[in-house]
């Protein structure tokens, strides 16, 4: 029997049509043979959430939503959850609609710690949390009346100063902001030196720290000297520390006040130094003696004969006798025994 050209196109077209219908509802998560496990959940919103939307538990991609349906009223909306195979899910699970702002919502199964496993056909029971855009809602909420209180304090400020700059105070204002201008320009200029102050290559600072550089290096090289000279200071000091002090204290005061008492006696008329000392009368006759006494002896040098005649024929020096003492380069003496 031959089959005409358009029995072939017709039954091509139906069997792509079939296979259309089948490919369309298997990507969107439905199969038209009843079969597999299924669980049920309802909640108040969907959230995003459409059918052929990936099904996780914890973390796991375990199936699909394989249809969504709301009540009459859209106060419910019923969800179908195809799974993979079958799970052993405790009957106190729960699922909730995850939002994501990048992507498509997911339903995420949380496992509950009942004995008692799920069986298809069972409905799971549902919590809801707010989505990502509730999340960024509830938390922009409070900076949003913040930022509304900020901006009515604001406008107040603004309209006291509005009634508080005058004429005068707006002249006030522009000479405050020109004295700023002139400290920014000091500062400015104070900045400039101070840097090139503190050039490690040619400002002062490098001097300085050249100079200490060269301090630390000698305390380096006479490292040696300085311990020496340190070992002697412990000694000594420990030489200091074994003297007695004290005794060598009281030796010192006792001998200044037998110096004292030497002094006091020096000043007194009661004694021979004193009187020496503080009688001036007896200083003149001491004087007038020493003078007689040096008149003498220089009439002796000058006329030995008038004193001492050792000659047999001589005849005695009846010269005048000195009255007072010859100056010393004017003083002869007569050797000549025989005038």
């Amino acid at each position: 029997m031959k089959i005409s050209n358009e029995t072939k196109i017709g039954a091509l077209t139906i069997i792509a049509i079939v296979l259309l219908f089948l490919g369309f509802n298997f990507l969107k998560g439905k199969s038209l043979f009843k079969s597999g496990n299924y669980l049920y959940a309802k909640f108040p919103q969907s959230n995003g959430l459409v059918a052929s939307n990936v099904v996780t538990i914890n973390g796991f991609q375990a199936g699909n939503v394989s249809k969504i349906s709301a009540t009459k009223d859209l106060k419910e909306i019923d969800v179908e959850v195809k799974l993979n195979q079958q799970y052993d899910i405790p009957n106190n699970s729960t699922a909730n609609i995850s939002s994501n702002p990048l992507g498509a919502s997911s339903l995420e199964i949380t496992l509950g710690d009942s004995k008692q496993m799920m069986r298809s056909g069972d409905t799971l029971l549902t919590v809801m949390t707010p989505g990502f855009l509730g999340q960024v809602g509830s938390q922009i909420r409070p900076l949003a009346e913040t930022a509304k209180n900020t901006l009515q304090h604001i406008d107040t400020v603004m309209q006291n100063i509005n009634q508080v700059m005058d004429s005068g105070s707006r002249e006030n204002v522009q000479q405050i902001v020109a004295n700023l201008s002139v400290v920014t320009k000091n500062l400015t200029q104070t900045t400039e030196l101070l840097n090139k102050a503190l050039d490690l290559q040619t400002g002062a600072f490098a001097g300085s720290i050249k100079n200490i550089n060269s301090f630390t290096r000698n305390l380096a090289d006479n490292n040696a000297k300085f311990d020496s000279v340190m070992t002697n200071l412990t000694v000594a000091s420990s030489k200091f520390a074994q003297v007695d002090l004290s005794t060598t204290l009281n030796k010192l005061n006792g001998s200044m006040q037998q110096l004292s008492d030497i002094l006091k006696k020096a000043n007194s008329t009661d004694g021979s130094l004193g009187a020496l000392l503080n009688d001036r009368e007896l200083y003149n006759n001491f004087n007038r003696t020493a003078k007689s006494l040096q008149t003498l002896l220089d009439d002796l040098r000058v006329h030995p004969k008038r004193y001492v005649n050792i000659s047999v024929f001589g005849r005695k020096d009846k010269g005048n006798y000195l009255e007072k003492p010859l100056p010393q380069d004017s003083t002869q003496i007569n050797t000549d025994f025989r005038k």
